[in-house]
């Protein structure tokens, strides 16, 4: 199935109505307030179902939260992970379905981490990270590597010259709603962070906390 673009997404999700779902970095994600455990269970039983139906395999977390559903769809050949129109499709039922359980969508909460790791040495480094994160040395897709099974959050290498001079490799990503982006980046200041580098917002925007440890704060916007 064809990838659709971060800017196709963003627009079915501003006009297709698809109001629920936020893009991450790699799905498209929704985020219900559970009224009671007994009709968190019987949307789950239903989405599940309308999965089922549509040939397609939700990610759906219960939490304290309340129940969090991510679609994405992995390339078979290549191992890609991206949003279909199937996804959509799937997306748009998913709401309905909330809807009649009397769910409540908080889009604004969602949010995605990825491990980021600074290497001009990708090659070699990958197999390690890979053995090590989802038990096979080849879970690598591009410069990315994914458990199959979800398990942990997705890791990728992001190159760079080699260097003598020690200085951070790792930092997060952490992929947020658009809307939320910036009071969560004021809230980090506000306790301590500096912005480092805000020429690329809103796609994403560098912090550190108050020892220079970097952080980028993501979104879909201005991305292909």
């Amino acid at each position: 199935m064809e990838m659709l673009s971060n800017r196709e997404v963003l627009r079915e999700i501003q006009d297709g109505g698809l109001g629920d779902w936020r893009k991450l970095a790699q799905p498209l994600t929704a985020r219900y307030r559970l009224a009671d455990r007994v009709t968190g269970a019987l949307f789950v039983a239903a989405v599940a179902k309308a999965a089922g139906y549509a040939g397609r395999e939700p990610e759906i977390r219960w939490g304290r939260g309340g129940i969090d559903v991510a679609l994405c769809t992995v390339d078979g050949t290549t191992g890609e992970r991206g949003v279909t129109a199937a996804d959509l499709e799937l997306a748009r039922a998913i709401s309905g379905l909330a809807e009649e359980h009397g769910l409540t969508a908080v889009p604004g909460e969602v949010a995605q981490v990825e491990l980021a790791l600074d290497t001009a040495g990708r090659q070699a480094l990958a197999p390690f990270w890979s053995a090590l994160l989802t038990g096979e040395p080849g879970h690598l897709v591009d410069d990315t590597v994914f458990d199959p099974t979800d398990r942990v959050p997705s890791m990728w290498f992001q190159p760079t010259d080699p260097h003598d001079t020690p200085r951070q490799r790792w930092h997060l990503d952490l992929w947020l709603a658009p809307e939320v982006a910036d009071a969560r980046i004021e809230a980090a200041v506000t306790a301590g962070g500096t912005v480092v580098d805000a020429s690329n917002a809103p796609s994403y925007t560098v912090l550190a906390d108050p020892d220079g440890n970097k952080v980028c704060v993501c979104t879909a916007l201005d991305r292909a």
